[in-house]
């Protein structure tokens, strides 16, 4: 399974049977509405608090997407997520309610692509036959968690991004319909020294391209291999500077179309989004809806979808760390 330093191959190939994505009232007004199973009019669902609020959205995505897969939650071996918040409390207590064998994850925004590698190697070496993997953001809660509350009005830079209100979660099962997962690389942790948490696409594009350049030298190929190359949460600033690395490090991503979630969620000219998307919800809705549909459309043949993530927290930046950045990388192919 292992190939080269850092990827696995998936023989057996697993089947993602079913996948959900639901999101809040702004980001159904997006240009990816239609791609969304659920957009909920409230972002607070009812609940009392938004970490609450986070934690339905979490609930609902999960059970969604077994509904898709034909499942029951009893016939679900494991479920893999993380989220944000302190201790991943939007996951942990999302199992609490799902009941199904927990294993809680952390990647910050690279989280969905984590999760998603991680439930493929469970299922392709024989130790499930179906996994759950899921993950999601709220922007009331992460927000305030590392940067300022949004009731605060805080102005923001240009290079600040807008968290996802969302969640998406996908079956990943042995056999069935539905797209295939191929392979997967997983990322070193890099830091070039970056402090502000204003500015996470330029902490995070340096760890998106290394992920990159290692998937294509394990595999031995090229980026021309897939139709389209999509990082998470990057948006224009971060897009921008790996761009630039590929090119000083001859990556030749003219051979493919070069994405990244974070710029396709929002409408730049309508929506106040500075940089554009972030959170783990960011590349799980844009991956579980938008690209997964294309795929099941015939548009797409195959995938690299390359979750990024700042792995910082409050106290480390009350401590004056820089923020150290990971990606993850999981190919996934049409089954036609």
């Amino acid at each position: 399974m292992l190939k080269g330093h850092q990827s696995w191959v998936f023989k057996n190939k697993p089947v993602i049977t079913g996948k959900a994505t639901i999101v809040g009232p702004f980001e159904g007004q997006g240009p990816l509405a239609r791609d969304f199973d659920i957009i909920h009019g409230d972002t607070k669902l009812g609940q009392d608090s938004w970490e609450k609020a986070e934690k339905t959205f979490l609930e609902e995505a999960a059970k969604l997407a077994i509904q898709h897969a034909k499942l029951t939650n009893e016939q679900v071996q494991f479920y893999l997520g993380g989220d944000l918040l302190n201790q991943i409390i939007s996951n942990s207590f999302a199992a609490r309610t799902l009941s199904i064998p927990y294993l809680g994850v952390f990647g910050a925004c690279s989280t969905s692509m984590e999760s998603l590698a991680l439930a493929s190697y469970i299922v392709d070496s024989g130790g499930a036959r179906h996994v759950l993997a899921a993950t999601c953001s709220h922007n009331s809660t992460a927000e305030k968690q590392f940067r300022y509350p949004t009731e605060y009005g805080s102005q923001k830079p240009p290079t600040a991004q807008f968290t996802v209100t969302g969640a998406g979660a996908a079956v990943v099962s042995t056999r069935g319909r539905g797209p295939v997962v191929t392979s997967a690389t997983i990322g070193r942790v890099v830091d070039m020294g970056i402090k502000d948490p204003f500015n996470m696409g330029a902490a995070m594009a340096p760890a998106a391209v290394d992920t990159i350049q290692a998937h294509l030298r394990d595999l031995e190929i090229e980026p021309g291999y897939y139709d389209l190359i999509v990082t998470g949460d990057l948006s224009k600033v971060g897009y921008s500077i790996a761009c630039d690395l590929f090119e000083k490090h001859n990556i030749p991503m003219h051979q493919t179309t070069y994405s990244d979630c974070g710029m396709m969620i929002y409408d730049y000219q309508e929506q106040m989004v500075q940089s554009g998307a972030s959170g783990c919800g960011c590349s799980a809705v844009v991956t579980y809806g938008h690209i997964l549909n294309r795929i099941a459309k015939g548009e797409l043949k195959r995938v690299l979808v390359v979750a990024t993530g700042a792995l910082l927290s409050p106290l480390s930046f009350q401590q004056g760390e820089s923020i150290p950045s990971i990606a993850h990388a999981v190919s996934i192919e049409s089954s036609k």
